[in-house]
């Protein structure tokens, strides 16, 4: 994934999105905006260009700089394929066409059906113009969701720090639920029943200040425990081989340190670099003022899966019997679609409500898993942060 504000290699990918319309000449841009103009017109009839270009960023969710790096990404893929796609007049979809169906239908999250009718395509024609797009954004776009480089990293711990002072912190991590309606006749989908009775998959994510997601688990059953989820993940085997949290220890004076770690919720285990908040109520003013700023912390974890959720509104409501083996790959599309709208800053992003109730009717969980080192960092963070522990 691409880096955050200000680092060379995110210059690099702002800098051919903004060459990618120029790069063959005033042509290619002439015949983007004549090809916005017939599918605005083809869509909803659109006549004045002003108006239809306004419509664009309705429409998408995202800015007309940012489909056409997106259209730069998944072009080479998705040209070779063989196979043409036609509307039903018989006219034949353009690459762009394909292009705007899919991202219409991962970011409305409307039907098959609906889609294909307001566009005048059949739905099988929507259904695999998308499953296109998909697989030619998970081999392209994987660099806009990676780990933090050396460098990265200390932006993310400085950025971390000045939300609520938690020093060395190197990122959030939550989980929300993928709901699905899948049919009960068929016995193999009690599989997906989670606790609220509901068919679901989950996503575990891992994010950064500004809201990217650097790590994410999908594909799980709903009814699956956070702590196990955890456990499960790559990115716990490579902690515990000191290859993840393992980089630039927090030094203070009298000895004291202060590794790297993430935050979570009281659904997951308490280890030497994943910091939970204290339990209980009626705590010491050490572990309120703890809890208060890592809960403040948190909600960064929490606002980033809800925008997720609506901006990519495929997996913000309940799926009509989706494939399960193709569901992960989707979510994983929409992860990277969420960090490309943050790397090249689309103005689009700022639209969308900072809520963060991602994940309405689930009840908190609780993992009584506690390790004693874990404990011992978050009691220094606890100190640090009350000032009793000097810098």
């Amino acid at each position: 994934m691409a880096p955050i504000r200000g680092s060379k290699k995110r210059r690099k990918i702002e800098k051919k999105a903004e060459g990618n319309a120029s790069a063959s000449g005033s042509s290619e841009q002439e015949a983007s905006f004549v090809w916005w103009l017939e599918y605005s017109k083809r869509i909803n009839g659109f006549q004045s260009p002003l108006k239809g270009l306004d419509k664009f960023k309705s429409v998408f969710k995202i800015s007309r700089r940012t489909f056409d790096y997106i259209c730069s990404l998944v072009e080479e893929k998705m040209v070779v394929k063989t196979g043409g796609f036609s509307f039903t007049s018989g006219k034949h979809l353009s690459f762009r066409d394909q292009v705007a169906i899919a991202l219409r239908r991962l970011s409305s999250g409307d039907s098959l059906m609906s889609i294909g009718d307001s566009c005048g395509l059949h739905h099988s024609t929507v259904s695999q113009v998308t499953w296109r797009f998909v697989e030619a954004m998970e081999q392209k776009g994987l660099q806009h969701l990676q780990w933090p480089s050396e460098t990265e990293m200390a932006e993310i711990k400085s950025k971390f720090e000045k939300i609520q002072g938690l020093p060395n912190c190197c990122g959030v991590i939550d989980t929300t639920h993928i709901l699905m309606c899948l049919p009960s006749s068929d016995p193999t989908n009690n599989l997906w029943l989670d606790h609220m009775k509901n068919h679901s998959m989950v996503l575990q994510a891992i994010v950064d200040p500004e809201m990217r997601f650097r790590d994410i688990v999908t594909g799980w059953p709903g009814k699956m425990e956070d702590r196990l989820i955890f456990r499960s993940s790559n990115f716990y085997k490579l902690c515990e081989e000191g290859k993840r949290l393992n980089g630039k220890i927090l030094e203070l004076s009298g000895g004291s340190e202060i590794r790297e770690y993430i935050i979570g919720d009281s659904g997951y285990p308490f280890l030497p670099y994943l910091v939970t908040p204290y339990k209980g109520q009626e705590l010491p003013e050490l572990g309120s003022e703890f809890n208060r700023r890592h809960s403040a912390s948190h909600l960064v974890a929490q606002r980033a899966l809800a925008r997720l959720k609506d901006k990519w509104k495929i997996i913000q409501g309940v799926m009509w019997r989706p494939d399960k083996h193709k569901l992960p790959r989707i979510i994983l599309v929409c992860c990277l679609l969420h960090n490309i709208v943050i790397d090249l800053e689309d103005e689009m992003q700022d639209e969308i409500p900072l809520l963060h109730d991602h994940d309405s009717g689930y009840h908190q969980q609780v993992c009584e898993t506690a390790d004693m080192e874990g404990e011992y960092l978050r009691d220094k963070l606890s100190l640090y942060l009350s000032g009793k522990l000097p810098p």
